[in-house]
């Protein structure tokens, strides 16, 4: 892959269409430009567990972010790019309705998180 081509790319647990703008021999520097699945909340090391530490709030990549992915997780991309805050909406209601699904206490401090998460994209992209 190269500098400026388009790919999904994966950055803890959300999954994301961008632009490699910079190749490194272990990574790629990739600017966001889509949400496809937006981060679960909580403990990446005790997934789905309520008594940890610290249950992180993780909201998504910001539209033209630049992150470094390791090689491995980064793919290329096929189709038109969505538009980064229809993406972000669709991906953030996805994530909100699986998480209603279900009343676990994995899921009620989850929609906590998100709720407070939703107020900033509310003020950054009129979601």
């Amino acid at each position: 892959m190269q500098t400026g081509e388009i790919v999904t790319f994966f950055n803890k647990t959300g999954k994301y269409v961008g632009e490699i703008t910079a190749c490194h021999p272990d990574r790629y520097l990739v600017k966001t430009l889509a949400v496809l699945k937006h981060p679960m909340q909580g403990d990446l090391h005790h997934p789905k567990e309520t008594d940890v530490a610290f249950f992180h709030e993780r909201k998504a990549l910001a539209y033209r972010e630049q992150t470094n992915i390791p090689l491995k997780m980064v793919k290329p991309f096929d189709g038109e790019v969505p538009d980064y805050t229809e993406s972000l909406r669709d991906a953030f209601n996805k994530l909100y309705s699986e998480l209603k699904s279900s009343d676990t206490p994995f899921n009620q401090r989850s929609i906590e998180c998100l709720d407070n998460i939703l107020k900033e994209y509310e003020s950054m992209y009129s979601l």
